[in-house]
């Protein structure tokens, strides 16, 4: 399953998950800010750039037998940037 909450989006199987992901019409780039692991638990935090407009991403994975058992997706724009800051990497 995978989706997000503010949007209330639900995909279950892989093909709908793959189908979902690969109609996306932005131009996007990712980059893995950090992945943090506890037990069958996987938080990725990453910075996606859609269109060259980069947002956060937060996705929490249940795994069960080496499978994604269970994705949510949170998604935040980013605030003004901080004077003299930028975001590299996506």
């Amino acid at each position: 399953m995978a989706g997000g909450p503010q949007s209330g989006e639900r995909f279950r199987g892989r093909a709908a998950i793959s189908a979902q992901r690969g109609r996306h019409p932005a131009d996007r780039h990712f980059a893995v800010q950090r992945i943090t692991c506890h037990a069958n638990l996987r938080v990725s935090e990453c910075l996606i750039a859609y269109d060259g407009v980069p947002s956060y991403s937060v996705s929490i994975m249940e795994f069960a037998d080496q499978h994604v058992m269970h994705e949510t997706q949170y998604f935040a724009d980013l605030a003004k940037r901080m004077p003299g800051r930028t975001i590299a990497g996506a």
